[in-house]
């Protein structure tokens, strides 16, 4: 049975999960470790090369929050990149005849970056489709809520937009592969408590944790959704707007804000244990029973390799 997680020493390293790996970011270095398939494990480290080492401002409370999001999406799409090389032959797609263009007109590396880019791009795009445009659209077809009721209007295209990352999410975690990594999410989750309880970093010892971390990543987008519901009740309190259209700009205009506004609460959630912040942490770790798996022990490894080489040399410089 998993232990209850302590109240001991809580860490700035995380990760995500990959195609048969995981990523782990420390205070100054990632990791990427995959499985190969004759068994072993591919490794590599980077620096991690932060804005906020060029820039302090992007630092700054409310400003970091934005750029470590943006900067979190760009590191996770390249890692799920690379795992991916690491499929056999007969699983990894063709290239398209696009893929080819692309990669004749601006070489290997540059396809690469603009590959990146466009995913993130439509990434975005999708995420805007499904959790703006799409409630707001749905909620704008009945007649009494078209005018007026702006605290009503915003909290049922918030329910909407829970319901759509749910189903969402319930759909994807249904797909084989997913399930695979939904397990090494579980398997991050399990060794970094681990790390934090300061057990020896074993199977055996990663294996006895939970899997439900109060600072997932993933979770974070359902604090995003509630976090969104707060904001816009609280502005439409002094901007009333009835149109749908300009509601979905309002509300494009403000998502940097509540990206901002939710990470400032993550990371204050993540830095204290009390009865404020277990109910504030509970949703997001009610969304891990979906989006994590009990790994096995290959994973578990996969685990303890990643978080051993970004752990710091200087004792708790990692602290959250």
């Amino acid at each position: 049975m998993a232990k209850k997680e302590s109240q001991g020493f809580r860490t700035s390293i995380g990760g995500s999960a990959l195609i048969e790996g995981i990523l782990m970011r420390g205070v100054d270095k990632q990791s990427i470790v995959v499985r190969q398939q004759d068994g072993t494990m591919a490794t590599t480290v980077e620096p991690l090369n932060q804005l906020k080492d060029k820039h302090p401002f992007c630092g700054w409370p409310l400003i970091r929050g934005v750029v470590n999001f943006v900067d979190s999406m760009v590191k996770s799409m390249k890692a799920l990149t690379y795992s991916a090389q690491f499929l056999p032959e007969e699983e990894q797609e063709e290239p398209s005849k696009l893929d080819l263009w692309i990669e004749k007109k601006f070489g290997s590396e540059k396809a690469e970056k603009f590959v990146i880019g466009l995913a993130m791009v439509l990434g975005v795009a999708l995420a805007i489709g499904l959790f703006i445009v799409l409630p707001t659209a749905l909620v704008s077809l009945i007649p009494a809520l078209r005018s007026g009721h702006d605290g009503l209007r915003t909290l049922l295209e918030g329910v909407v937009k829970l319901a759509i990352l749910l189903i969402y999410m319930a759909a994807v975690a249904q797909m084989k592969d997913i399930k695979r990594v939904f397990s090494y999410h579980g398997a991050e989750h399990k060794s970094i408590f681990c790390y934090e309880h300061g057990k020896e970093l074993t199977v055996e010892n990663v294996r006895e944790e939970s899997r439900f971390h109060p600072r997932c990543g993933t979770s974070f987008l359902l604090v995003v959704i509630i976090m969104s519901i707060l904001v816009f009740i609280l502005v439409n309190t002094f901007l009333h707007v009835d149109n749908a259209l300009l509601r979905m700009v309002v509300k494009i205009c403000l998502l940097p804000v509540v990206v901002a506004l939710t990470y400032e609460l993550n990371r204050w959630v993540g830095r204290h244990d009390n009865l404020l912040s277990r109910i504030l942490s509970w949703p997001g770790k009610q969304l891990q029973h979906i989006t994590t798996n009990e790994p096995d022990d290959s994973m578990i490894e996969v685990a303890i390799t990643a978080l051993k080489l970004v752990i710091p040399e200087e004792k708790g410089s990692d602290a959250w």
